[in-house]
């Protein structure tokens, strides 16, 4: 035991993973043909926590406000590679709207609870930043995977609507509006019921790691309670802010909607 934390041994984590047996049990009775990606998900998940972990260590000790800058822009980089590679539509220059929504809704969300809540010293401590800024990102990434796929799919199953709209002198913005707000509906849908279920049906985990940490249960709460607003904030700036980049990609330079003959998605090569 370290200050109250038990330290849990690498036998201990090497027999812990075999609770993913559930999962390839299941798919391979099932026929799932998911085992190879569980267990390759499973050694990733390993390694990549326990690199961070190293890479951690090495922050607290030495951290500048360039290397804990650094280390954010990897990891928004990393987290807009797996949201857009969870999206069904593949659009050129998704990946940079996706970036854009992704990075600077967590970066600021993180920010203000850094300075303003925390009261970090100094702004860049990578004991505060990093952790948080992954929260918020890990969150982020699914809204944002969620939300573009529920723009796009509502602007195609409304195209003939949108078709009128913009003949009958509507702006793209216009006529895709109804879209956007379906899809900031969509994506906020499960950050609302996270909320509605914390301290009932569940204890978050930032609560619960401090709790098995030692720490006083209401003081975990507090902490909690921040952690869930401010992810719930994040995810909201991102998803907005995806949904008013993303929604031009189905119109033309000109103005017209983009007819599914007209656009090469498929191949990644998107009307711009």
């Amino acid at each position: 035991m370290t200050d109250g934390v038990v330290n849990i041994g690498y036998v201990e984590l090497v027999a812990a993973s075999l609770l993913m047996l559930v999962a390839g049990v299941v798919s391979w009775r099932l026929r799932l043909g998911q085992t190879r990606r569980i267990a390759i998900s499973t050694v990733r998940a390993f390694l990549q926590l326990l690199a961070m972990g190293l890479l951690l260590v090495y922050l607290f000790q030495y951290q500048t406000w360039w290397l804990v800058c650094l280390v954010l822009l990897g990891m928004c980089i990393a987290a807009t590679q797996i949201a857009v590679g969870r999206t069904k539509n593949v659009v050129r220059g998704l990946w940079v709207d996706t970036f854009l929504s992704i990075t600077v809704s967590s970066i600021v969300i993180a920010l203000v609870v850094v300075e303003c809540i925390i009261h970090a010293d100094p702004w860049y401590s990578a004991k505060e930043m990093i952790p948080i800024s992954g929260m918020i990102l890990g969150n982020t990434l699914a809204s944002a995977a969620v939300a573009i796929d529920r723009l796009f799919a509502s602007m195609d199953a409304r195209s003939n609507e949108i078709y009128m709209m913009v003949a009958l002198g509507a702006t793209p913005r216009e006529a895709a509006f109804p879209s956007i707000k379906a899809a900031v509906g969509a994506g906020m849908t499960p950050e609302l019921a996270r909320l509605s279920a914390a301290g009932i049906v569940q204890i978050p985990g930032m609560m619960s790691g401090q709790i098995l940490a030692g720490a006083d249960p209401v003081i975990a709460a507090k902490y909690q309670i921040v952690v869930l607003l401010m992810i719930s904030a994040a995810t909201t700036l991102s998803i907005v802010m995806m949904c008013f980049l993303a929604y031009k990609k189905r119109f033309a330079a000109e103005g017209y909607y983009l007819d599914a003959a007209l656009r090469d998605d498929g191949a990644g090569r998107g009307q711009g």
